[in-house]
């Protein structure tokens, strides 16, 4: 019997947590202006009136309108960027001149993975400063490799790269086989920094450049 009842605790005290782990609507007052969760995702910061918040494994998240809010009621982890580190996944992937460039080809470096799109506003912003990074730490074994999301590939990155300012010396690659989904992106700017075929950070939306090279400098420090 004592062991009946040991299993009967056992089990209400999974039940109880699963039930923790559950994103629930929250009720009552809200505050009065808040960052959408959905639109920091995107790179914005801008605060704005909550149409509803969700609580979910011990986190409040507020978003912008309700329609957001029933879609993270329904699959939350859908939004939420996976754990590190991580297995860094293969890919086998073409530069927009036909090149190509694996994971396996980087190995022994360590490379700073960004998911981008042409029509993401701050993609386009953060890659002067991938350009940099990439210029500044590459004899230390370091190197950039941006992978672009556009679903028409080469003839939207193209004349993109034909038209920038900045002459990118780092792989561009065009993502054919939705290695984005993969690699656990939610939201471009999606930035992943990745050693021995692990990915220990990542960063989505707004991006910080000098925390990532902080990152950098650290991981590269014997």
């Amino acid at each position: 019997m004592k062991y009946t009842l040991a299993a009967l605790a056992a089990l209400c005290i999974a039940v109880g947590a699963f039930a923790q782990e559950k994103a629930q609507r929250v009720t009552g007052k809200l505050p009065a202006k808040v960052i959408c969760f959905i639109c920091s995702q995107s790179g914005e910061s801008e605060e704005e009136k909550p149409a509803g918040a969700v609580a979910y494994k011990s986190k409040t998240y507020y978003f912008c309108n309700k329609g957001e809010v029933e879609k993270f009621l329904k699959d939350p982890e859908a939004f939420i960027p996976a754990p590190v580190p991580r297995l860094a996944p293969a890919f086998t992937l073409k530069t927009p001149t036909g090149e190509t460039v694996t994971l396996e080809s980087l190995k022994g470096k360590l490379v700073l993975v960004d998911f981008w799109a042409t029509w993401c506003i701050p993609c386009v912003k953060d890659m002067p400063d991938m350009q940099k990074l990439h210029t500044q730490y590459a004899a230390k074994g370091f190197t950039v490799v941006g992978i672009s999301i556009d679903e028409e590939g080469a003839k939207k990155v193209s004349p993109f790269l034909a038209k920038s300012k900045v002459k990118f010396t780092y792989p561009i690659l065009l993502d054919s086989s939705d290695t984005w989904k993969q690699w656990g992106v939610k939201s471009v700017p999606s930035v992943m920094l990745v050693k021995d075929g692990q990915i220990l950070k990542h960063w989505s939306g707004k991006i910080d450049v000098k925390e990532i090279e902080s990152s950098i400098k650290e991981t590269l420090t014997p």
